[in-house]
């Protein structure tokens, strides 16, 4: 999803509802701990609950339907464009020569070291599409872009302009910029991470131009009869009698926040006027609107309805391999033109090494077509990793089970909950709630606590400083086994601070030409070694970097999840209150207990009640050692087991602090 300004939540359930046929808060200091033979004694009538149940599907159930997912990954998303760049200008608006841009050579193996020193696994490179740009390239033969339907002074990354090529900013050789592309995706390789670019199904720019494309491909709309609003095998809809013009500008807005430029005159020729990306059939759209694209048809009427094949009953259990069959068997006239060029799309990028995709707005177009792109994308790379931004859990399981997604966004749920948690909006008690939800999809579901889209880590309106969202890190981290997602500069606690341009303080803006301060001190002009870093910034990377590496290494965080909240809150153990959470990870190499502390002021003791059937099912008959695997020198714990069969660990926990014990 982009940084625009509309309400992305009620948009993506409006047009998913039109579009979508589917199958089937205290910081209260604790008082001295309870004794264990206290806590033993209040357990009587209690009755057991290993995991809260009334919210999802039963455990029983879960992935019952899923393809064997690979380990544990860890996803760093760069946004390709500002990671190398080295000016510290940060001017308002400023130019590519004022402010300076990251290119691909800027992925040195020195810099890719780095980033698989935080155990990453896969290299999501934001921005690699060429998109509409300002600056001029007419040299090598690219068409000059309208600031008019340009938002930012360097585009937004989610207006492809060309899909068979890169942005020329990013090329040292805006001509070779291709073959300097592949040989980034080489360098990435031969550094053991795999690469991520973004497809964006959606929409496409206004201006959409491929220079690029093989031969016998044809650019989006080039057949289109445009004297219908609607035609199957029609890549866009259409305003038919009325022309495109560019909205009427709110709060001041100028574009290149006033700067002259022979093209920026209010005007953009489109005749016909076409749908726009959010869907406004306006030929005239909101400034609010995503004015700068234009909608892709995929078969779906106006009315809502449907000119392509539905899937069989019972193709949710379906597997990639059966769902490609099922598309191989259709008649080639049943399938609408934009699914075969997006088809088109994806084949050449796995072609040049590409190892999986970034979906941008998932939701907005029918599960169908992922199923058809999905299942050839696995036939001609079964690893291939597939992560798609769905923002509707009522839709998850639809885009999973039968768009054949590998990972969707847990953003509506974790992500806020983690984000009201740590701004005293909510308790702790709404992690296990939702986790509960997704259980049979949990390894489906990517965390993160940052990305392109979100406010960063470190401002007011989020934490206010890196380490308050520690807490909620370790957690989203070592909850399930889906991947962790973490943004450039969020591991070393960026702040995105900058008035940019179009892009507004608090994220990194995707729009202009930025540097990104606390990201340049660490790379300290290539050396990537934190020269230029404070002792903080230093301190953080590091508590990242063991966190990352020990979520894909640890072999517990690959089995199963027990959580332990409501046990604490049923027996009301003393210490243990809405600042705090507790769940165990485990599986018969290896059995974890994590606990974290969101308070940022007061320390936390408790004597954790460990249920019967958690220890039985471990085997435990004795009192064991539990040793801290975040801190080093590592802390000693102890568990102790008590007289009904369950046993207790007495946790400390200093403010913020997390703890992520191993049962010796």
């Amino acid at each position: 999803m982009k940084q625009y300004q509309h309400n992305r939540y009620a948009l993506s359930i409006i047009t998913a509802t039109a579009l979508l046929t589917l199958s089937a808060c205290s910081d209260t200091a604790p008082n001295t701990a309870d004794s264990a033979k206290q806590i033993i004694e209040a357990k009587q009538g209690v009755a057991k609950q290993d995991a809260v149940k009334e919210n999802g599907p039963s455990k029983e159930s879960a992935n019952k339907f899923s393809p064997e997912l690979p380990h544990k990954a860890v996803v760093y998303q760069v946004f390709t464009r500002l990671y190398g760049n080295t000016n510290t200008s940060n001017k308002p608006w400023g130019t590519i020569d004022e402010n300076g841009i990251g290119k691909f050579s800027d992925f040195t193996d020195t810099a890719l070291q780095d980033i698989k020193s935080l155990g990453t696994t896969h290299i999501w490179y934001t921005g690699v599409p060429h998109h509409g740009v300002i600056n001029d390239y007419s040299a090598i033969g690219i068409s000059n872009d309208d600031p008019d339907v340009v938002k930012g002074r360097a585009g937004s990354p989610y207006a492809v302009k060309d899909y068979y090529n890169v942005n020329p900013d990013l090329a040292d050789n805006p001509a070779n910029r291709l073959a300097e592309f592949e040989s980034l995706i080489a360098r990435t390789h031969q550094q053991g991470m795999k690469v991520i670019i973004d497809i964006v199904p959606n929409h496409v720019a206004r201006n959409y131009q491929s220079l690029s494309s093989p031969a016998g491909v044809e650019d989006f709309g080039a057949k289109d009869d445009k004297t219908q609003t609607y035609s199957k095998n029609n890549n866009f809809y259409y305003v038919i009698g009325e022309n495109f013009q560019v909205p009427e500008a709110s709060n001041g807005y100028q574009p290149l926040g006033g700067d002259t430029n022979p093209l920026s005159d209010g005007l953009f020729t489109e005749s016909p006027a076409k749908w726009t990306g959010n869907g406004s059939r306006l030929a005239k759209p909101d400034a609010n609107d995503w004015y700068e694209t234009v909608k892709i048809n995929y078969g779906v009427k106006p009315d809502g309805s449907h000119d392509f094949p539905a899937l069989p009953s019972g193709f949710d259990t379906k597997s990639a391999a059966e769902h490609y069959q099922f598309w191989q068997s259709q008649p080639n006239e049943k399938i609408p033109d934009s699914w075969r060029k997006f088809e088109n799309i994806t084949q050449y990028w796995l072609a040049k090494g590409v190892d999986g995709f970034r979906y941008d707005m998932a939701e907005m177009v029918p599960v169908e077509f992922w199923s058809y792109l999905n299942s050839h994308i696995k036939h001609t790379k079964p690893d291939a990793f597939l992560l798609a931004e769905v923002y509707n859990p009522s839709l998850y399981r639809a885009y999973i089970q039968q768009g054949k997604m590998d990972y969707l966004y847990d953003k509506v749920d974790l992500y806020d909950t983690l984000k009201n948690i740590i701004q005293n909006k909510a308790s702790t008690a709404q992690i296990a709630t939702d986790q509960a939800k997704v259980a049979d999809i949990e390894a489906h579901m990517l965390h993160f606590l940052e990305n392109h889209d979100e406010q960063r880590i470190n401002t007011a309106d989020f934490a206010g400083s890196p380490e308050a969202a520690l807490p909620a890190m370790v957690i989203s981290t070592t909850l399930s086994r889906s991947p962790t997602l973490v943004y450039f500069g969020q591991d070393v606690g960026e702040q995105g601070a900058e008035n940019a341009g179009f892009g507004q303080p608090t994220r990194t803006s995707i729009f202009d030409y930025i540097g990104v301060p606390a990201h340049q001190r660490w790379m300290n002009n290539g050396k990537f070694d934190g020269g230029q870093s404070t002792d903080q910034e230093k301190a953080l990377r590091q508590y990242y970097q063991r966190l990352l590496n020990l979520s894909h290494s640890a072999p517990a965080l690959q089995g199963e999840y027990q959580e332990l909240d409501t046990t604490q809150r049923q027996l009301n153990v003393v210490g243990y209150d809405d600042k705090v959470f507790a769940f165990s990870r485990y599986n018969q190499q290896q059995q974890l207990i994590i606990a974290s502390n969101f308070s940022q002021h007061e320390a936390k003791q408790f004597n954790l009640v460990l249920p019967q059937t958690l220890i039985k099912t471990w085997q435990v008959s004795e009192n064991r050692s539990l040793t801290d695997l975040l801190t080093s020198p590592q802390t000693p714990y102890s568990l102790a087991i008590q007289a009904d069969g369950s046993a207790i660990v007495d946790i400390s926990l200093q403010p913020l602090q997390s703890v992520i014990l191993d049962l010796k």
